[in-house]
């Protein structure tokens, strides 16, 4: 461990016996941590910052969605779960189909040249 580490380590065992910590909030709950596996990789840190600043556009969002669906659908046994699960990917699919030609993405010659690629990475397959 070198010298700035072991400092750290000293000043927040120090804080520690001196009880600043023991009023924080969220004491005693569980962290709150975020899914981020949907994300590619090289690109959570910019998803990270456009999340914490609110930025996310709703067909992100959206788009997410359909993905976990898509992943339940497959996963689950239960005939009439699946049909639930496919009335609620049926709308996410409609919704982010509206989404996409309210922002006109679907006729720009860039987006559609890199569509396939993007759906790819958030799905997970290369």
């Amino acid at each position: 461990m070198d010298f700035m580490s072991s400092l750290v380590e000293q000043r927040i065992k120090e804080a520690m016996a001196k009880g600043e910590f023991d009023n924080l909030k969220g004491k005693g709950q569980p962290l709150e941590l975020e899914d981020n596996s949907h994300v590619p990789e090289e690109l959570r840190i910019a998803y990270k910052l456009l999340s914490n600043a609110g930025m996310i556009p709703e067909e992100m969002v959206v788009k997410k969605e359909i993905i976990s669906l898509r992943d339940m659908i497959r996963l689950c046994q239960n005939p009439d779960e699946q049909a639930v699960l496919r009335k609620k990917l049926t709308e996410k699919e409609l919704r982010y189909k509206m989404l996409m030609d309210a922002r006109g993405l679907q006729q720009s010659p860039v987006f559609q040249q890199y569509e396939s690629k993007i759906l790819k990475k958030f799905e997970g397959v290369e």
